[in-house]
């Protein structure tokens, strides 16, 4: 089952970020064969950090939430809050495969909360720039809660329109990364 984390970040936490990037590092490491895609989303200045994404494949639910509540930002209180829902990847490739390479381009996460009917659960005709998209589901994976989509776009604005905006809550673009171990 394939699930999707986002990790948000606690105002005033960096240091603690920075100081536990190691133990963050060797903790993703356990789920390097699991992992779809990951990475950290950026505040506005685009240089401090606001979040980090995990989709990985895991057993079930409660794998998913002991990854997600395990991982040791969570556990010394860097995040503030974390979504977490099954996720279905539409593309069927992980972040490595995107064929735009991992730096090339401005990178996006966009987040579409749910409200009403399904929508965006076919792939969007414009596929070339998508490195990750999905719709977010309930647990049992029979309610659609959303789209979950990582894009390379020249912008923001750009970024946004891969999702039918007035089909959502609310619909968050954040900078993002290819995230990992520096090579």
């Amino acid at each position: 089952m394939e699930f999707f984390c986002y990790h948000r970040d606690r105002p005033g936490s960096l240091k603690l970020r920075d100081q536990l990037l190691e133990e963050h590092w060797s903790y993703m490491d356990l789920f390097a064969a699991q992992m779809i895609a990951r990475g950290p989303t950026f505040a506005a200045d685009g240089d401090t950090p606001s979040g980090s994404v995990h989709i990985v494949d895991l057993p079930d639910a409660a794998a998913a939430r002991a990854f997600a509540f395990d991982e040791p930002n969570y556990q010394a209180g860097v995040y503030r809050d974390v979504l977490l829902r099954r996720w279905r990847n539409l593309l069927g490739r992980t972040m490595w495969d995107f064929p735009g390479g991992a730096t090339e381009g401005n990178r996006y996460l966009v987040l579409g909360l749910g409200s009403g009917p399904a929508a965006d659960h076919d792939l969007p005709p414009e596929q070339e720039e998508l490195i990750a998209y999905g719709p977010l589901l309930s647990d049992d994976g029979t309610a659609w809660l959303g789209t979950a989509a990582l894009v390379r776009a020249p912008d923001a604005a750009t970024a946004r329109a891969v999702l039918t905006p007035e089909r959502y809550a609310d619909v968050e673009v954040h900078d993002w990364q290819f995230g990992g171990r520096q090579s």
